[in-house]
């Protein structure tokens, strides 16, 4: 009998969260994609971001260790700096000073192999944008997610204050395939 009500209230939980994200984004869960952060621990935990509409490109594999790598300059808005570093790599950039394909297009031209671009408004936590192309005619290859503001600020935070030059994550996740999903979300994160 315990077992049923553990199951059951379960299986509850993880309907408000689903109800939550389609209520709150206009994206369903699984419109949306994840990644992990290994390295540093303390913000060891599972994140959601959400692809670009009408640019980038998919993941065709799954990258258990790579390096997220902030972006110098941090909006990613003109040559990125430390081109070896981001070589092969995730790009964190944040939101502004320029469109999502012009971050993206950065990115890719430094060799990186995808990019999250925070949200600029460090108190998002729940509302996800919906990054659409900006008409030019090059558009980036590379898979393009927009992650909240929170928790690309909590990222940077993280890694500046243990003076890291990355953390090292895994994605995209399989979120259905991990029966302690909702214990893995950012504390920050509205549930």
């Amino acid at each position: 009998m315990a077992k049923v009500v553990r199951t059951t209230a379960l299986v509850l939980y993880l309907w408000t969260v689903f109800m939550h994200f389609s209520r709150m984004s206009g994206l369903g869960i699984n419109e949306l994609l994840y990644f992990r952060v290994i390295s540093p621990e303390e913000i060891g935990y599972i994140f959601s971001a959400a692809p670009a509409k009408d640019f980038g490109g998919d993941f065709t594999s799954s990258y258990d260790h790579i390096f997220l790598v902030p972006s110098d300059p941090a909006d990613g808005c003109s040559q990125l700096e430390d081109r070896e570093i981001l070589q092969g790599q995730v790009v964190l950039v944040e939101r502004g000073g320029c469109s999502f394909v012009q971050k993206a297009r950065h990115v890719e031209e430094a060799g990186g192999k995808a990019v999250l671009i925070a949200d600029d408004a460090a108190d998002n936590d729940s509302q996800y944008l919906d990054m659409i192309a900006d008409g030019s005619t090059a558009k980036p290859s590379i898979p393009a997610l927009f992650l909240l503001g929170r928790d690309g600020m909590m990222i940077r935070r993280s890694l500046e204050r243990q003076a890291l030059p990355w953390a090292v994550i895994s994605i995209p996740v399989n979120v259905s395939s991990l029966a302690s999903f909702p214990l893995k979300q950012p504390p920050w994160t509205l549930w």
